[in-house]
Parts: C-alpha cells; sequence; structure tokens
C-alpha cells in the first residue's frame, strides 16, 4: 500500500505536525501571558495617570485656596492695616459718619499717639511689652445720648469696615434721664516701608 511505501514522509510530517502544534500551543500560553502582562501594565499606568491627575486637581485647587488667601492678607494689610497718612483720614471720617447715624455726636474729639507694644506674655521679663513695628493711634470723645443711641453706636462701631477697637467705655448718667458715653477707641497704623522713610529724607 501507498502508506507502507511513503512510511518514512509520513512519519516526518507526523512529527512535523507534532511539533508544529506543540509550538503553536506553547506560543499561545506564553503570548497569552504577555497580553495579560501588559494589561496589567496597562492598568497599573491608567492607575498612576489617575493619582497623577487626581494629585494635579488638588495642587491646583491648594494653589487657588493659597491665592485667595494672599489677596486677603494683601488687602487686609493694604486697606484695613494702612500707614497713618493713607488711614487715618479715611477713620476720622468714619467715625464722625456713625455718630451721626447714631444721632449722639460729640463735641470733640482728642487724639493720642505712639509706638504700639505687644503685651508681654506671663512669665516673660520686661515691662510694657515689645514693639511691633506699628504705631498705635487712640481716639477719645463723650457724648450724651440716650441708652438706644449708645447701644446703636457700640454696634456700629463694633460692625465698622475699618480697623477700631473700643478700647475703655464707661457711663454715668445725667439730669436729664441721658447717658454721658465716654468712648475711647484705638487702631493700628503700620510703620510706613524703609525705603519711602529713606526717600523723604
Amino acid at each position: 500500500m501507498i502508506w507502507r511505501e511513503k512510511r518514512i514522509l509520513l512519519v516526518i510530517l507526523g512529527a512535523l505536525l507534532i511539533g508544529n502544534v506543540i509550538f503553536f500551543l506553547t506560543y499561545r500560553v506564553q503570548y497569552q501571558a504577555r497580553l495579560d502582562e501588559m494589561d496589567d501594565r496597562l492598568a497599573q499606568a491608567e492607575g498612576q495617570l489617575a493619582k497623577s491627575r487626581q494629585g494635579r486637581a488638588d495642587a491646583e485647587r491648594q494653589l487657588q485656596a493659597y491665592k485667595k488667601v494672599q489677596a486677603e492678607v494683601s488687602n487686609v494689610f493694604d486697606e484695613h492695616w494702612s500707614t497713618q497718612p493713607r488711614r487715618l483720614t479715611l477713620l476720622i471720617a468714619e467715625i464722625k459718619r456713625l455718630a451721626d447715624a447714631s444721632n449722639a455726636i460729640p463735641r470733640s474729639y482728642t487724639f493720642t499717639g505712639g509706638e504700639a507694644h505687644m503685651e508681654p506674655t506671663p512669665g516673660t521679663r520686661g515691662r510694657g511689652g515689645t514693639v511691633v513695628g506699628a504705631k498705635e493711634v487712640g481716639i477719645a470723645y463723650t457724648v450724651e445720648a440716650s441708652y438706644d443711641q449708645a447701644r446703636r453706636m457700640i454696634n456700629l462701631l463694633e460692625l465698622s469696615q475699618q480697623f477700631v477697637i473700643i478700647d475703655e467705655i464707661s457711663l454715668s448718667s445725667s439730669p436729664e434721664k441721658k447717658l454721658n458715653l465716654n468712648l475711647r477707641l484705638k487702631t493700628l497704623f503700620r510703620d510706613e516701608p524703609q525705603a519711602d522713610a529713606t526717600n523723604r529724607l
């Protein structure tokens, strides 16, 4: 028969076929393993990318929050705690405006000034505290007002946009059933920049 005559050829072809099948199966297994490894690497890369994007978004939010705080601090520093030449007139105008709004208008104002000091904490040595690089200005005045007017004036001062502190307050009655309201306000003005002071000299 034919297969007997070509037995050697058939054996060789069979061996090649078996070898190809084994190679195909081995290659497929290795190829699948490589695919799985690449999928894992892709998943890790996507996870790292997501973390990087989240970190960038967090960093941008922190930067925006920092810029907002910086702008607010600059606004307080430049507007509410500015130098005396820049803010004193506005402060006096504000105090007079609040006095008019509460219908308790003082006859006169008394001004005092000096270097601002930080009070020493318990256990520290020295008297008078440490100079903080700012000027303190006190404004004292007395008004005759009803209880409602005095209360309104104090409330308006506390709500004022100007940096003003009610340092002392005292009340006494008058024969006309009015109150004599003695107020001492104070505020701080930061020192002018050294360069400006040098230029003036």
